[in-house]
């Protein structure tokens, strides 16, 4: 393929052809500047990333969906081909902020977040605070409440958010380089998948934000408090739940404390899919939203 039929973001990143067969869009919006995926038409799924992805988390998922769906990713500010403004400073509670930001400049009537991972208390804070136009929510592998004190996650916290993990991080890109692996488990992840999650992330200073997130886990009490007290407003949404089963971070704990916070769900298990299941199970996510939606 020639270098004139690659993608924007291919071209960008020095990534192989076909790699990201997606439009590249940009938009200003609370002096980010925000790259995003807009493919298909139909009812609105906002897929919202976590920490250390980016749009490119969602290829597979969006072709099989588009002719069904308006399928919308936004790269978070220091992720993917966003950029942050200098005084940025990366926490989940401004992300969550330029997401509402950015959802108002593209004028959605209705929409229905796709989160997983961060994505979770970041996508559902803004659904909380304007149910609605919330249409449904597809829940993966995530939370949206207060952690502290859950040794599960206080130990990786204060390990990935501390001083080691900075460094670990910053120098050596360690949330691509380790969890990417650990976070994909139905096949092995290729080295184009790989180089695609670390030429967003090529300096410390760009990594920052993969360092930033793992600290929030418990410097953001009150953030996930608030997030927690808005998913009564979303309580009555109809609500899929696609639940990888070989998930490092989540548990099924946290799937069955949503099923009980959302009683009109469906859940489907994927089955030894690890933490990225837009990843791992893309097939049987668009086949569960394909039939749950009908």
């Amino acid at each position: 393929m020639q270098t004139a039929e690659l993608s924007y973001a291919e071209r960008s990143l020095g990534l192989a052809a076909g790699s990201f067969p997606l439009e590249s869009r940009f938009v200003d919006v609370a002096g980010a500047r925000l790259h995003y995926v807009d493919e298909g038409s139909g009812p609105i799924l906002l897929m919202v990333h976590g920490n250390p992805t980016w749009s490119f988390l969602f290829r597979h998922l969006i072709p099989l969906l588009r002719d069904r769906f308006r399928c919308i990713a936004p790269d978070l500010p220091g992720f993917g081909l966003s950029t942050a403004p200098a005084s940025y400073d990366l926490r989940p509670e401004s992300d969550a902020e330029v997401l509402a930001a950015f959802v108002d400049r593209l004028a959605l009537p209705s929409y229905t977040p796709l989160v997983q991972d961060w994505g979770g208390p970041i996508g559902l804070h803004l659904a909380g605070r304007f149910p609605d136009r919330v249409e449904r929510l597809v829940i993966g592998n995530t939370f949206c409440w207060p952690v502290n004190g859950d040794l599960h996650f206080e130990a990786f916290s204060r390990l990935m958010g501390g001083p080691i993990g900075e460094f670990a991080i910053r120098r050596y890109n360690a949330f691509v380089n380790l969890l990417i692996p650990a976070g994909i488990k139905r096949e092995r992840v290729t080295q184009e998948t790989m180089e695609a999650y670390r030429r967003p992330l090529p300096t410390p200073e760009r990594r920052m934000a993969s360092h930033v997130l793992p600290r929030s886990i418990l410097r953001s009490h009150e953030f996930l408090a608030e997030v927690e007290a808005s998913l009564e407003a979303l309580r009555s949404k109809q609500t899929l739940i696609v639940w990888g089963d070989a998930d490092f971070a989540f548990r099924p704990k946290e799937r069955q404390r949503f099923e009980g916070l959302f009683p009109n769900h469906r859940t489907v298990v994927l089955k030894g899919a690890g933490h990225f299941i837009w990843e791992d199970a893309p097939d049987d996510i668009a086949a569960a939203i394909r039939e749950w939606w009908n």
